[in-house]
């Protein structure tokens, strides 16, 4: 069966279909994205602005139009932390609902990280034995750790790329001063979750990072993936911290132009580059597997599975 997710996140709304049947990997059939940066039309209310509401709606209907024209059996919208955590988040639901008539699924934090451990675990497989991920989202960072598919210690703290970029870096290029206040209280975030809920985990056999973020930092730090397996190169600790400083020193019309860094992303890179090597600091990582799959794939992942059940 051909199966739409629209994904609207902090940074953009993600169109991707799938053809998708019970036993056998999702087959991407078509993907699109439209570029909305949420994180900047928050108000001092914490609401999201007019042009930002009208902005998620025009993104929305065009996924919506474009999923309806390739005609899929089933279509899931979800949103993440910057609708969900807005003020009038409810009244954009309401208005996605009256514009396209779809409803609309909101995803804790906690659950962000569950279905895209999910989406990891089967990616890797069983062999990958413990695993600890990193996910940074525009608007939130997911941590989660175990041993099955589903994972067994999870977090979602509100340090995505775009948002610590308008909350602590807004300047650019960023000085030096801000992006140590960035580094200063991440750590401190960091190191109480892992206090508090990691600690009792067994050390991990393999650490693994998500999103397009750190996607665009893997390719950029450990360069392209191998020829041959489309295994991406993974990202080491030693070479991310090598690279900070020229990205610090970097405007983001710059960054843009770097390998594997979009447009889009270019304005928060700096951020999650602080984010990630802060993480795997904390959490004494020096190397960084990077997987394909994420979020979407895990949404479809489970539609699949509820499949099987029925």
């Amino acid at each position: 069966m051909r199966l739409g997710v629209i994904d609207i996140g902090s940074n953009t709304v993600h169109l991707l279909v799938v053809d998708a049947h019970p036993g056998a990997s999702p087959v991407p059939y078509h993907s699109q994205r439209d570029l909305v940066r949420l994180m900047r039309y928050i108000d001092a209310s914490g609401a999201i602005t007019e042009e930002g509401m009208q902005k998620i709606l025009s993104a929305v209907s065009a996924a919506v139009a474009a999923a309806r024209k390739i005609k899929v059996a089933d279509l899931i919208i979800t949103v993440t932390s910057a609708i969900r955590e807005a003020s009038n988040g409810q009244l954009v639901l309401e208005l996605i609902k009256t514009a396209t008539g779809e409803n609309v699924q909101v995803l804790s934090g906690e659950e962000e990280a569950a279905i895209t451990m999910l989406a990891v675990r089967r990616w890797y497989g069983w062999s990958a034995g413990e695993l600890l991920l990193f996910d940074i989202g525009g608007g939130s960072f997911e941590i989660a750790q175990g041993s099955n598919e589903y994972p067994d210690a999870k977090v979602s703290l509100p340090l995505g790329a775009g948002r610590a970029t308008v909350q602590f870096i807004p300047d650019d290029p960023p000085g030096y001063a801000a992006v140590s206040k960035l580094r200063k209280y991440a750590r401190a975030e960091f190191s109480r979750v892992k206090s508090e809920l990691f600690q009792n985990r067994p050390a991990p056999q393999r650490v693994v990072g998500t999103s397009k973020t750190i996607r665009s930092l893997g390719r950029l730090v450990a360069g392209t993936a191998d020829p041959v397996t489309g295994e991406k190169a993974p990202l080491y600790y030693s070479d991310l911290k090598e690279w900070e400083p020229f990205l610090r020193e970097m405007p983001s019309n710059v960054r843009e132009y770097l390998p594997g860094v979009t447009p889009e992303r270019g304005y928060q890179l700096m951020a999650g580059a602080v984010l990630l090597r802060t993480a795997m600091k904390v959490f004494g990582v020096q190397k960084l597997d990077i997987s394909p799959w994420a979020l979407r794939e895990g949404i479809v992942l489970q539609y699949i599975d509820r499949l099987n059940l029925r």
